[in-house]
């Protein structure tokens, strides 16, 4: 009798697994779909990025002539910054159920005896910093070819 409840759980599992699978495919799905835009510059400057935070319109306005050089760039660099803030707020909204479920699921360590907790073990994602390579000085680049090639292409 114990053995047939554990079949039934353990049948229960793989049905929750294989819809938390296509859960989290159609999210993917739906992320990559994404995008989000923000003006800045008094209107006169619009940004459109993809889920991944890319640019993949900028639009300026008629009297984009009214700002000078530095505050163009200035209001680029800021509708841009806005735009991938709300795409990844929406992106989180997509995720958050599907995080939630993964949360009740049991671990491999509940199931499996001596099984380390790997979910301890998986470091949580970091947000690339939003200043600019100027302001980063202080950061410690590693030493591979193409960390000294983006450093010395970006003149640092």
């Amino acid at each position: 009798m114990t053995n047939d409840r554990a079949k039934a759980d353990l049948a229960d599992l793989f049905d929750t697994v294989n819809t938390h699978i296509r859960s989290i495919a159609e999210a993917q799905r739906q992320r990559t779909a994404l995008t989000a835009a923000a003006s800045a510059g008094e209107g006169r400057v619009h940004i459109t990025v993809n889920a991944d935070g890319v640019v993949i319109e900028t639009r300026f306005a008629e009297d984009i002539d009214d700002l000078d050089y530095d505050e163009i760039a200035a209001a680029v660099t800021e509708a841009t910054q806005l735009a991938a803030v709300e795409v990844a707020r929406r992106a989180e909204e997509l995720i958050a159920p599907i995080r939630s479920t993964r949360s009740r699921l049991p671990s491999l360590s509940e199931i499996v005896a001596d099984l380390p907790d790997l979910r301890a073990k998986v470091p949580e994602p970091q947000r690339a910093p939003m200043d600019p390579p100027s302001a980063r000085r202080h950061l410690d680049y590693s030493d591979t070819p193409r960390a000294r090639s983006a450093v010395a292409d970006d003149g640092y």
